[in-house]
């Protein structure tokens, strides 16, 4: 039997272009569909099998190959607002900060554990087969950074903002993502949160 966790909706779905490693291409459009495949959105500038070491790897020698777990970054329309009213902005919006999916109705979208999957799409709703679009597995947390800060201080002219940015969006940046299952996904399709395997 499958073990549901919660159950939410999709909301936007948006997409960057690939680009150099200047940082532009950074912030995210609205897409009316994705078409995933196994390595993310086709053309996304995290699109691939791999990604190189960063800092968020010091351990390792910076542009490291390694296994792509952030291929998609996830977030809440709710921990956005948080953000927002921490920030004493009217509104975060999930482009700024290169969110490519925005899911509502799933309180503590955040904390949802390493390991669980998302499946979306389908009518479904967690029982019997799957017959949705895409299954997504959650890799970790999606710290933020002052990357983020800085699309946010520049859309609303405020550069103070880059580094209060990492302090109120701590606990809530959403998740970064990888894909299971390709297929279509679109906004309004159901979002079932299935708990991690255990052996």
């Amino acid at each position: 039997m499958t073990a549901v966790l919660a159950s939410g909706k999709l909301v936007a779905v948006l997409q960057a272009a690939r680009t150099d490693r200047s940082g532009a291409g950074f912030i995210t459009t609205p897409a009316s569909h994705l078409d995933l495949d196994h390595h993310g959105i086709p053309g996304d500038r995290h699109h691939g099998a791999v990604r190189r070491a960063g800092p968020r790897e010091p351990w390792l020698p910076r542009g490291t190959a390694l296994r792509n777990d952030r291929q998609l970054s996830a977030l809440c329309p709710d921990e956005l607002a948080e953000i927002a009213a921490g920030l004493g902005i009217t509104a975060l919006l999930p482009e700024w900060i290169g969110g490519n999916l925005l899911i509502g109705g799933l309180p503590g979208f955040s904390r949802i554990a390493p390991g669980s999957r998302l499946a979306i799409g389908g009518t479904w709703g967690g029982k019997g087969r799957f017959d949705g679009g895409a299954v997504l597995r959650v890799e970790a947390y999606n710290a933020p950074c002052r990357l983020s800060g800085r699309a946010v201080a520049v859309a609303n002219g405020q550069p103070d903002l880059e580094f209060a940015f990492v302090k109120a969006a701590a606990r809530l940046r959403g998740l970064v993502l990888s894909v299971d299952l390709p297929g279509r996904i679109a906004p309004g399709d159901a979002v079932v949160v299935l708990k991690p395997m255990q052996g």
